[in-house]
């Protein structure tokens, strides 16, 4: 696999690796990840590695709890045994020696009859509680560190499976738990550097934390990266390699431009964009901690491993001839838009609007004012927009009465298009390209916005002009 750090002074540093759910998910995949922390362990002192649950897991486990909740009966002869099942035929193809094997599935058991419990928990409250649901979602990833620390072991490889519930102190949002990065970096130092100076690889869960009083929390869907980064930070990681199943940052998604290809450097205000506004390599929170740290970052193909795949930045000079570097897009969208000729000049519209949407727990994801002060946007999810209109209804009822605010309205679903490039923060004309490109392919813009970090535009276009959308700007990166 011949992987280097590319740094020879950094030979007795530590690396951390994360591994995402399709590149630990059947046996090619778990066979390509061994051989990676093989190699990367042959040039790295230290080697930490963050897995996710298998591909496919977590969805399994979150719809068994919803299906629960509504009382569907046959859910508890289903899915334990399916769950039990995926990762039996995994520890059968991978880990051959028959005494490992069965202490391995033993474990497997214990999680199985802790999902059947908490299962049948759900389904006599008739309700999946935040709280509930992560304990439901954190067995995933529980199954896969105990059987890639085994893969590992078998290998000759000396490892460990921990549990990130006894590294990670997060608050108690449940579903979004956000970290206490002091005493997490106190305990993960504590309990991961005895294993590193005995020459162990720690596999650690991803995805997962825990409340001070040890309850189990997620960090949110793709958490993983997340997961990496938090560590990273707390063992002062030199380096960072997520480890996915595309060769790095790609210019565009591969199934909408066929001739999408990989970004070799990118800045991290650029990724942060990108990940923010839906490539899917990058969990968007993982980003702001390496940047604080000063820490590298990499994002690798497992099933490519030799592809040099991108490579994160603090900073990224700008390349005239490669103004735009790439193109994403965020589905299921509906813009929610406020409007009335009585909004003019009128002061705290726009803070009254912000509150009514805070109030539904709803993200707002892009605005748009008209200058003219009669018109308010706001991109919000597909399925939060009848709750948000419902709530701004309320919140300018006497408005609304007295005609000052002629409507309040959710769009049809729609998407979010998001150019980004750190080139086109000083090159004149590039919006002008991009609505030129957009208009010979027809596609009409519903709305645009522009970041202040100035490296990324963002514009709304119906769903099924998408995909016309997303070409027509890719065709424009050279």
């Amino acid at each position: 696999f011949g992987l280097t750090k590319g740094h020879g002074a950094m030979k007795e540093s530590l690396l951390v690796m994360k591994f995402g759910g399709t590149s630990v998910g059947g046996p090619e995949a778990l066979e390509n990840a061994w051989r990676v922390v093989d190699s990367a362990k042959r040039e790295w002192r230290d080697v930490v590695v963050v897995v996710s649950a298998a591909s496919g897991v977590t969805n399994l486990l979150l719809d068994s709890a919803f299906r629960a909740a509504a009382g569907v009966k046959p859910i508890l002869e289903e899915a334990p045994p399916q769950l039990r099942e995926r990762h039996v035929v995994l520890a059968d193809r991978m880990v051959p020696d028959q005494a490992r094997k069965a202490a391995l599935i033993a474990e497997f058991d214990a999680l199985v009859g802790a999902f059947e419990d908490l299962l049948r928990a759900i389904q006599v409250l008739g309700e999946a509680t935040p709280r509930a649901l992560d304990a439901v979602a954190s067995l995933g990833e529980r199954f896969s560190v105990r059987l890639f620390s085994e893969i590992l072991k078998d290998r000759g490889l000396p490892s460990v499976a921990l549990e990130a519930t006894e590294l990670i102190l997060t608050d108690d949002q449940f579903q979004s738990a956000h970290p206490n990065m002091l005493e997490t970096g106190q305990r993960t130092q504590e309990r991961v550097l005895p294993h590193l100076k005995q020459g162990e690889v720690p596999v650690v869960t991803g995805f997962l934390g825990a409340t001070a009083e040890g309850v189990t929390t997620t960090l949110g869907r793709g958490g993983s990266d997340f997961s990496a980064a938090i560590l990273a930070v707390a063992l002062q990681a030199a380096e960072v390699w997520i480890w996915t199943d595309v060769d790095g940052v790609m210019t565009a998604d591969p199934r909408i431009v066929s001739d999408a290809r990989t970004i070799p450097l990118l800045s991290y205000r650029e990724v942060g964009e990108l990940a923010y506004f839906g490539a899917r390599v990058l969990h968007p929170k993982t980003i702001r901690p390496v940047i604080e740290a000063g820490i590298r970052l990499k994002v690798l193909n497992t099933f490519n491993p030799n592809h040099p795949g991108t490579e994160l930045t603090a900073r990224r000079q700008s390349d005239d001839r490669k103004t735009i570097q790439a193109v994403t897009a965020i589905r299921g969208q509906k813009l929610v838009t406020v409007e009335g000729r009585g909004m003019l000049g009128v002061p705290g519209v726009a803070a009254r609007t912000f509150g009514a949407v805070a109030s539904t727990g709803t993200s707002v994801i892009l605005i748009s004012q008209a200058s003219s002060e009669q018109s308010i946007c706001l991109a919000v999810p597909a399925e939060s927009a009848d709750r948000v209109v419902g709530a701004l209804q309320r919140a300018f009822v006497i408005e609304i009465q007295n005609r000052d605010i002629d409507r309040i309205w959710a769009s049809e679903e729609a998407v979010i298009v998001t150019v980004v490039g750190v080139g086109m923060q000083h090159t004149p004309g590039v919006a002008g390209q991009i609505f030129s490109a957009l208009g010979k392919e027809n596609v009409n813009v519903i709305a645009i916005a522009q970041g202040s970090s100035e490296v990324a535009i963002s514009l709304m276009v119906k769903a099924d002009e998408m995909e016309r959308a997303v070409r027509a700007i890719h065709s424009l990166i050279e």
